[in-house]
Formats: C-alpha cells, sequence, structure tokens
C-alpha cells in the first residue's frame, strides 16, 4: 500500500520536475531590494512573460496529535504517549504572486492510548494504539503577506504567512496493542470513497537564499473515520467512549523549499506592489523637461514663433491662435486700436464711423457678425454688443438701411428663404426696440442665394464654420 502511494505519487512529480525550467532567457536590470524580484525591466507582471521561476519542491518531517479520539488524545486524556511522526513531500506551482497549488504527499504514524505500543501493556485494563498512514492530497495556498503587502512597505521581504487547504485521499492501518497483545483493527485503501479525508493550516517561511526557503507549517487533518484511532468498528466499547465521529489530528512540521528555475527571484516572493512604487520614484527622479518654443516668442504675445504668423504683434494686443492681432469688425483696424470695436469705421476715424451729417459716403456699409444657430431665428447673446454699436451707428447716420437675412444651403429654396426673412425681421425688431426710427430700416431675406463662401454648395463641402458664417444678417446702405 505504501509502495502504491509512493509510487502514485512520484508519477505525478516526474513531469512537473521536467517542466520547472522555462526557456525565456534571465531578465537583467537592478532592483532596490536584494530579497524581491531581481528584476526592474517593464515586462509586464505576468506568468507568461517569464520573468520568474514558478516551481519548487518542499520537504519536511513533524509530529502529528491526535487532537480528538476515543483513546487518549489533546482532548480525551491525560496527554502522554501521544507523539507520533510524520513526513512530507510536495511539488508546487505558482499560478500567481499569491495563489499557487500543491500535489503533496505525506506519511506518517500517531500514537494514542495509555501506553506506548513499543512496551508491555502495564494491567489488563491498558489500551494502547498507532496508526500508520499514508497519503495524497491536492492544496491551494495562499500567499496572505503578499495579498495584504502595504504599496508603502519597504522592509527586506524575507518572512511570507501562507495558508493552506486541500483535499485527497488517505490509506491506513490501524494497531491496537493490550495485555493480549498487539493486532490489527482496521485497514483503509486507498483510491476509494471512504478514504477521502480534508486539511487545512498555516506556515510561516522564511527566505534562505533566491534557492532555499525554510518553513514551519501547522496542518489540521479532518480524517472523517471514527475508526482512524485504533478503537475498531464504530459499536466496539472504545469507540462508544466518545461522541466524535471523526478521529481528527493536528500536524505539525518543519520544512524546506528548493526553488526550481534559472530565473532571479520566484514569483511567490516577487512583490508587484513595490516594483510599483520602484518604479514611480524613479520616474520621479528623471529629469523630463519638454523642450517647448524652441524659436522662442518674439512678440511676447503667448504664441510660440514655430507656430506664430504674425512675430510682430503691437504689446498688448490680443491674439487668435495663429498669433494674429484681433480686427473683430474687420475694418482694418486692431482692436487694440479700434476705438469702436464691434463697429467698422476708417483708419482715420480710429475704426468708427462717421458722425457727420450728410449721406454716408459708401454704396455699401455692411456689418458682419451676426450670426444664427442652424434653423433658428433666435437672437444669439453673443450677437448683442453688435447690434448696440449699430444702433448708436444708424442713427447717427442721415442714411437707410437693408436689413439682409441669409441662410446656408442645407434645406429648401422654399424654406431657407422663410427662415431668412425671420432672422432679417428679427434684428430689425430689435433695433427698432432699441431706438432706431422704423423708416431706416427694411428687412429683406435673400435664402441660401447670397452665400458668404459660395464654395459651400452643398454645405458637406465646407467645414461647419464656413456653414455657420453662411447663416447670417448684415447690413447695406441704401
Amino acid at each position: 500500500m505504501k509502495l502504491s502511494l509512493a509510487i502514485v505519487a512520484l508519477a505525478l512529480a516526474i513531469p512537473g520536475a521536467n517542466y520547472a525550467q522555462d526557456s525565456t532567457a534571465v531578465s537583467t536590470g537592478t532592483y532596490p531590494n536584494t530579497f524581491s524580484s531581481g528584476s526592474a525591466n517593464v515586462s509586464p507582471f505576468t506568468n507568461q512573460s517569464k520573468r520568474f521561476n514558478d516551481w519548487s519542491i518542499s520537504v519536511g518531517a513533524g509530529v502529528p496529535l491526535l487532537q480528538s479520539a476515543d483513546l487518549t488524545s489533546i482532548k480525551n486524556g491525560n496527554g502522554k504517549n501521544l507523539f507520533g511522526y510524520s513526513a512530507y513531500v510536495s511539488i508546487d506551482k505558482a499560478i500567481t504572486h499569491a495563489f499557487g497549488i500543491n500535489l503533496q504527499y505525506d506519511r506518517g504514524e500517531t500514537r494514542q492510548g495509555w501506553f506506548n505500543t513499543k512496551d508491555a501493556a502495564p494491567d489488563a485494563t491498558a489500551v494502547g494504539a498507532r496508526t500508520q498512514y499514508d497519503a495524497i492530497s491536492i492544496l491551494g495556498d495562499i500567499n496572505f503577506s503578499n495579498l495584504l503587502r502595504r504599496v508603502d512597505n519597504h522592509s527586506t521581504y524575507r518572512w511570507a504567512l501562507h495558508g493552506y487547504a486541500g483535499v485527497g485521499t488517505i490509506a491506513y492501518r490501524a494497531y491496537q496493542k493490550d495485555s493480549k497483545g498487539q493486532r490489527l483493527m482496521t485497514e483503509v485503501k486507498p483510491f476509494k470513497l471512504g478514504s477521502m479525508f480534508m486539511q487545512a493550516g498555516a506556515g510561516l517561511k522564511f527566505k534562505v537564499n533566491r534557492r532555499i526557503d525554510l518553513e514551519g507549517r501547522l496542518m489540521y487533518v479532518v480524517t472523517g473515520d471514527d475508526e482512524f484511532d485504533g478503537g475498531g468498528d464504530a459499536y466496539s466499547a472504545i469507540n462508544k467512549r466518545s461522541e466524535q465521529v471523526s478521529d481528527n489530528f493536528f500536524n505539525a512540521t518543519l520544512g524546506l523549499s528548493i526553488k526550481l528555475g534559472k530565473h532571479e527571484s520566484h514569483l511567490m516572493w516577487h512583490d508587484p506592489l513595490q516594483e510599483i512604487y520602484y518604479k514611480l520614484d524613479v520616474l520621479a527622479n528623471k529629469n523630463q523637461d519638454i523642450e517647448v518654443c524652441k524659436k522662442g516668442d518674439a512678440d511676447n504675445d503667448g504664441v510660440c514663433d514655430d507656430w506664430d504668423r504674425q512675430l510682430d504683434t503691437p504689446a498688448g494686443a490680443r491674439v487668435d491662435g495663429a498669433g494674429v492681432a484681433l480686427d473683430t469688425d474687420l475694418d482694418g483696424v486692431i482692436d487694440l486700436y479700434d476705438k469702436c470695436v464691434t463697429v467698422p469705421g476708417p483708419v482715420e476715424n480710429n475704426g468708427c464711423p462717421t458722425t457727420n451729417t450728410g449721406p454716408v459716403i459708401e454704396t455699401e456699409t455692411k456689418l458682419e457678425g451676426i450670426e444664427f444657430d442652424l434653423n433658428s431665428d433666435r437672437i444669439l447673446p453673443s450677437n448683442t454688443p453688435i447690434l448696440n454699436n449699430a444702433v448708436n451707428y444708424i442713427n447717427s447716420s442721415n442714411g437707410s438701411y437693408s436689413v439682409i437675412g441669409a441662410t446656408d444651403t442645407r434645406g429648401t429654396d422654399a424654406y431657407n428663404q422663410k427662415l431668412s426673412q425671420r432672422r432679417a425681421n428679427n434684428v430689425k425688431n430689435y433695433l427698432i426696440k432699441n431706438g432706431v426710427q422704423n423708416g431706416k430700416l427694411n428687412a429683406i431675406g435673400k435664402g441660401e442665394k447670397d452665400l458668404k463662401y459660395p464654395e459651400c454648395e452643398p454645405a458637406t463641402k465646407c467645414p461647419e464654420w464656413k456653414n455657420r458664417a453662411n447663416r447670417r444678417v448684415y447690413f447695406e446702405a441704401k
């Protein structure tokens, strides 16, 4: 029985050992923590990147102690003759830095009763027992130290708390000894339904070097069997002493792990948070000055000479994104020098319209900048400063003006004609409401027949800013 379980465990372990060495080259670079990854390259933190070793072999030995049984145990008895022996070997695979899977083989012997079975029975009522067991189990391994590690922890990473839990199959031979001698009471074969068992516990690992770890473990084994302690069948006199139906035991062991692979660090000892913290420190210490405005800003208008279209902008002038001084009313006088920013006027009059009492000299005077949203005749708040200046301009002139509305090319001709007329009427009504004489204004809608940008036919051929400029109202002197 023992030989068959050992052969099965060895057969499962050989493939793991064969694949423990991966083919990726050893990573290079520096890292501030000697006992962490040993790597500070920029490879992604994944198992596929093969930056870390992820296989190891663990062996250990210890003492099993029955926790509950019908014969003497920690819970039931005088605490004597309880110390047996145990050993384990496992193949360990790290899935992530915080979780792994272990295939483990255990062998040992528990001792229970009122005397050691190696000795003769002291009297006719004394009963001693021992149980030899072999077990194979699959254990989940959680690295709590990596799972709960603080990002600002810069301490040397050499201690790690692990948690284990899993299931498997256990085979055992339970012997009982009394004044009549020793005899086999119960034998359970492996890989049977009644041989299933569970174990769980914790271990504290210490990293000796990049190859070897020491570990102390305390595992709790649930056999699920009332005959494990050697008391005989379930209805024997001994097994009636306790209502406990499972003979469970603790297994305290001390062992070591040998890490396989050719990389600097094992995945379970890698702390990704510390690596991120280190890389942030490196970035913070680097000089990352970005050179902008290589040619400077000669006119100090806030636009670099690399893309400034007007390199001699006067000091204090407002500029657009290309560094050109603004001229809101397009009268040839920039806003810095224009006394009437929103109303066009001659240069010799500082950009303001003339206030003589005679007729307007120009055959046509246009006031641009009154634009509308698509399919709307509502006067926008941004238009009111222009219209208020138009009130002053028209009132200062003896002439009369046409208020002309226009649209872009979207929509039918009939719809655009009506829309342009509504736009002209709204502007006319606004001017009259604010003091312009009704007789000086005439509203005319020209629809899409009067485009500021004629190339926008159809509208899809032009950017939206040109189509918006086509949706406008302007003035013409009669």
